[in-house]
């Protein structure tokens, strides 16, 4: 976990031979990483249970949404994730991180992804759908299109 968070801070092997503009990027891009896996664990801790297929569809997830992130990396998300859930913080700051650094295409594909990771046991818990609504909400994405993206996700899987 500390390697992660070190990468989060600046990055000693980017200081030499980069600019101030190339680390801060490369520090959001971490904190946006760190933000959109924290979304994804409180959501599969939604109905208390975090299933095998939840964890191997966060991994797909990550990796197809921030390609240039290692599993080991992932791993280290995950964990930081489920200690900053235990510790009761707000997703709120998680969403605003999201909001201002995802365009309204990423939101929503972020939506479906969520919704991706509800019918990952092919089902849908109360509170898991209470969570994707709240995210969806937080990001400003419009109702409609947050019950748009459940729907064509069930109609991709078939549910």
């Amino acid at each position: 976990m500390l390697s992660y968070l070190k990468k989060v801070l600046i990055p000693q092997s980017d200081l030499w031979g980069k600019s101030s503009r190339e680390i801060g990027r490369k520090q959001q891009d971490k904190k946006v990483q760190l933000a959109t896996c924290i979304l994804f664990v409180e959501l599969a801790n939604a109905d208390n249970q975090f299933l095998r297929e939840e964890m191997e569809k966060i991994f797909s997830i990550m990796k197809g949404t921030f390609g240039d992130i290692d599993e080991k990396d992932i791993k280290e998300l995950i964990e930081i994730a489920r200690e900053k859930i235990k510790a009761d913080e707000s997703t709120y700051e998680y969403t605003t991180i999201i909001s201002e650094n995802f365009s309204n295409s990423e939101k929503y594909e972020l939506l479906k992804n969520l919704w991706r990771l509800v019918f990952a046991d092919r089902s849908m818990d109360q509170y898991e759908e209470h969570i994707v609504k709240k995210i969806g909400m937080l990001i400003n994405v419009d109702y409609r299109d947050i019950i748009s993206a459940k729907l064509l996700v069930k109609q991709e899987l078939r549910i």
